[in-house]
């Protein structure tokens, strides 16, 4: 909700005066954090000697190890193609999709954001009714999939902005990404995995823009978006379909050598 906030600020204010906002919510965050409290599981193993904690050369250890943290980070991709390309370059797009009226983007981006943030609670609700991860992740999927289909065939800024709104509650499973993410590793590494994850996707839109404009520059704007939508969900649904459920496993384990 803060990008949704983060919208009406910058009506209201000036751009140093809304960073000053953020920074001091930033600030105000760090403080409630440091309040949190770890879990019995966490100090449980931090008693051991014989365990190795918060390595992240650790996830690498193993074939199978740094395969399970690969998968976990590619399932993720869709959320920030969606926000970093589709959405923030919406205005773009519209121009190439024939919509001759003015699409402002961070309107894109509040109608996205506010139906992430809704579909964020939804898809938990969604897991605990089928009793998995990955199948809530797949109705989610298809979800997304049907909003890039709206959004490439808009034909008016209103259908451009709900194609945004349609594709960000498709692509509110960050939650239950994370959860995914962090189900998937034993005590010892699982702070390291769940919060280098998250960031791994971040980091991600950096290649997954190489790829969009290299594309665009082979088969044009369009076509470039289309194509990279298609392989970046190709990448997804193979990282899904080699992960474990894990919904209702036992978290009490170790990563071993």
């Amino acid at each position: 909700m803060g990008a949704v906030a983060a919208f009406f600020v910058a009506q209201a204010v000036e751009w140093r005066t809304a960073y000053f906002i953020g920074g001091g919510m930033g600030l105000s965050l760090l403080l409630l954090r440091l309040k949190v409290l770890d879990s019995g599981l966490f100090h449980q193993t931090a008693a051991r000697t014989d365990v190795l904690r918060g390595s992240l050369l650790q996830l690498f250890r193993t074939r199978e190890r740094s395969m399970r943290y690969l998968r976990s980070v590619l399932i993720g991709l869709p959320t920030w193609f969606v926000i970093g390309i589709l959405v923030s370059f919406s205005r773009e797009f519209a121009v190439h999709l024939g919509i001759t009226e003015a699409i402002d983007p961070g309107r894109g981006i509040l109608y996205a954001y506010a139906a992430i943030s809704a579909g964020d609670i939804l898809i938990g609700l969604l897991s605990q009714a089928l009793k998995s991860r990955k199948k809530a992740l797949y109705v989610f999927y298809a979800i997304t999939a049907l909003g890039m289909l709206r959004f490439f065939t808009a034909s008016t800024a209103n259908e451009l902005y709900w194609a945004c709104g349609i594709m960000g509650f498709g692509t509110g499973f960050w939650a239950l990404f994370v959860t995914v993410g962090a189900e998937n590793f034993g005590t010892n590494l699982r702070a390291t995995a769940a919060t280098t994850i998250p960031n791994m996707v971040r980091g991600s839109l950096n290649l997954i823009s190489a790829l969009f404009l290299w594309l665009t520059a082979k088969a044009g704007y369009l076509e470039g978006g289309i194509l990279t939508a298609v392989i970046v969900f190709a990448v997804t649904l193979w990282a899904a379909a080699g992960l474990a459920e894990t919904f209702g496993r036992d978290l009490d384990f170790v990563e071993k050598d």
